[in-house]
């Protein structure tokens, strides 16, 4: 699809707001790909660091399609939320 394309090319640009905006009003629509978007909407997402709605956009790319990039992403996502290390924390 055209339009994932060019959101792809908006997000590796660091157009995330357009992307976002893009992203949404195509969702609202019926179309195959749509774990594709959710996945793309969660990439926007981490790069603005909204950790909570990447998370959320890879969980519903990975409801349609189990075997979806989003997996991976949201496992990279958890670890590195989950990561700590205890000597910073005695500074």
């Amino acid at each position: 699809m055209e339009q994932l394309n060019t959101i792809k090319e908006l997000i590796s640009q660091g157009n995330v707001e357009q992307a976002i905006l893009l992203l949404d009003e195509l969702l609202q629509t019926d179309f195959p790909q749509k774990d594709e978007a959710y996945y793309l909407r969660g990439n926007a997402y981490r790069k603005q660091s909204n950790w909570q709605q990447a998370l959320n956009n890879y969980r519903y790319a990975i409801d349609l399609n189990p075997d979806s990039p989003a997996r991976q992403a949201y496992n990279m996502v958890m670890d590195i939320l989950n990561f700590y290390h205890k000597d910073m924390y005695n500074q």
